[in-house]
């Protein structure tokens, strides 16, 4: 992934970039301003699972994104970016005394690490890791894995219209490009049934976990906050400074209500200069930003 990352930021951006959920395909076109879509997707086409093919219509889901794409041909390599359901892919945070520089010592670290503590098997499975800034001491990787079923069938969608996933990611992990804070916060977002919780430090993602809800209240949605704000004091030595919100529509105002109350935080809906951001198109305008960046830079 960190090859492939480095020679998405050297060529031009993918002029295409779509996020799935079992919502819908959210879409967007790289234009000024950005051409932002979403179609909805009828129930049984997507089942997001981490042990289990996702795509249980295939030529349906194909249909939806050959829809969204207006009928474009691809012309290059790499021509979209995928993003795909959080709980569709186990994210993992390590953290190292030391580091091998070289690839092949580095995977097979991550490997032992990892191995035990999946729910699939680690040989089938697809795996990328990224080394973020160390702060001179411990060095944290981002692990993301998958079964290889699971990813291919994703990306069978999108070559069967003619486009070619040159970059694959999840939601939150795009999303996080949306969090502007220089201290420790915490974004949650609620995609169905799915509730990701992650918690960044400054540039630094430090924990990534995502929890399926037996039923969608606020009881519910807050339970597995408050170990996790508990975990980040503990574990990180600071107090989280704000809560991010996505994805939860009505119960938004009442959430923050709850936060700001106890445990006392700062608690604001998560924004995009691209428009508003939902639980489906999250990852999408996350993206979106980190292409205005790379422009800028």
């Amino acid at each position: 992934m960190i090859e492939r990352l480095r020679r998405w930021l050297r060529d031009p951006p993918p002029a295409l970039g779509f996020e799935l959920s079992e919502e819908g395909i959210a879409a967007a076109q790289i234009t000024r301003p950005p051409r932002i879509l979403f179609r909805p997707l009828r129930a049984g086409v997507l089942s997001v699972s981490p042990l289990r093919d996702n795509v249980l219509d295939a030529d349906e889901l194909a249909s939806q994104i050959r829809a969204v794409a207006g009928g474009r041909e691809t012309r290059k390599r790499h021509d979209a970016v995928l993003i795909l359901p959080d709980a569709s892919v186990r994210v993992i945070v390590l953290d190292f005394d030391s580091f091998p520089s070289t690839p092949s010592e580095q995977l097979a670290l991550i490997r032992f690490r990892i191995r035990k503590g999946l729910p699939f098997d680690l040989d089938s499975a697809a795996l990328s890791y990224a080394a973020q800034a160390s702060d001179g001491k411990r060095v944290d990787v981002v692990v993301a894995a998958a079964p290889l079923e699971i990813i291919a069938r994703y990306e069978a969608a999108l070559r069967a219209c003619g486009l070619v996933p040159g970059l694959v990611t999840t939601s939150t992990l795009a999303a996080l490009e949306l969090v502007r804070e220089n201290t420790t916060a915490v974004l949650m977002k609620l995609s169905g049934r799915f509730l990701t919780i992650s918690i960044l430090e400054g540039d630094r993602l430090r924990l990534l976990r995502w929890i399926e809800l037996s039923q969608i209240s606020r009881e519910e949605i807050l339970e597995p906050l408050y170990p996790t704000l508990a975990y980040a004091e503990d574990q990180l030595g600071t107090r989280a400074s704000k809560v991010w919100l996505c994805g939860f529509g009505a119960m938004t105002d009442r959430l923050r209500l709850d936060l700001e109350r106890e445990p006392g935080m700062p608690c604001e809906p998560l924004r995009s200069r691209w428009g508003e951001v939902e639980a489906y198109n999250a990852g999408l305008l996350g993206w979106l930003e980190s292409v205005e960046e790379l422009k800028a830079a």
